[in-house]
């Protein structure tokens, strides 16, 4: 069995920036036991699988440890994929999700992409003094969402130098932590932390942003915003709060493209 396999740097206007995401383009699906196998022989933090059903695209994300129920930056590759190496025309693609709904992505410019996502605002809660250990910051305020806790500092610096405690956060009950703030050169940074699916810190994480600009659209009163993942490789990603959807804007570059070959044990 032969599949085209492409990696694209998302959230990224040049190579070696943003998210690399490995998009797999099947003619049907494969079982879940394989998806993962594959997942975890690439080691980035999600491969995207897609089929081309009806007008769109059905997509799966996987990290090296588990399938996930929503990939911004594999979604945004996935749609760089189909918009510059397959036959599709339109300039909007709707990929089916299995727990997200329907989801759209746009052709803004040559690179640039927009996607409509659903908004998932985030609920206060008491701050966990093991999540502040676990940090290694001083916490401002807590809000947790459908799986990931947002944990907002007073600053840009104390984002950019948290230094995680790897074994301590893995035991916080979540999928992952996003660590924000107000940016100093734009309306607010953020980094993702996910050790309990696989993903020590993600690059830039566009389902993070789903939470994200609810919060900071309310807390900066704007519904436009500019953000950056202060993660080693980093990402820049334009926003806008839109009632119950987000779109999430950022550009993406391929880095590599190939066959993969799997025979009939694999």
């Amino acid at each position: 069995m032969k599949i085209p396999i492409f990696q694209v740097d998302a959230f990224a206007s040049k190579g070696f920036r943003g998210n690399p995401a490995a998009v797999c383009l099947l003619e049907e699906w494969l079982n879940e036991d394989l998806m993962q196998a594959i997942a975890n022989e690439n080691n980035l933090s999600e491969t995207a699988f897609i089929v081309h059903k009806r007008d769109g695209f059905e997509i799966r994300w996987f990290t090296p440890t588990t399938e996930v129920a929503l990939c911004g930056h594999a979604t945004l590759a996935s749609a760089f994929v189909v918009f510059h190496h397959t036959s599709w025309k339109k300039d909007k693609i709707r990929f089916y999700t299995r727990k997200k709904g329907e989801l759209v992505v746009s052709r803004t410019g040559n690179r640039r992409l927009t996607m409509d996502f659903p908004s998932q605002p985030a609920t206060v809660i008491t701050p966990q003094k093991e999540l502040s250990d676990a940090l290694g910051v001083c916490v401002k305020e807590v809000l947790r969402s459908s799986e990931d806790l947002l944990v907002v500092v007073d600053n840009e610096e104390m984002v950019r130098n948290s230094a995680p405690n790897w074994m301590k956060l893995n035991e916080i009950e979540c999928r992952g932590c996003i660590l924000t703030s107000k940016g100093n050169d734009c309306d607010f940074v953020s980094r993702f932390f996910a050790p309990r699916v696989g993903v020590l810190e993600d690059p830039v994480t566009g389902s993070a942003h789903t939470v994200l600009v609810p919060y900071w659209a309310n807390e900066l009163r704007k519904n436009t915003l500019h953000a950056f993942q202060l993660s080693k490789r980093g990402g820049e990603l334009w926003c806008n709060q839109a009632g119950d959807r987000v779109y999430i804007t950022g550009d993406a570059v391929l880095y590599m493209q190939g066959t993969l070959f799997l025979n009939q044990e694999a």
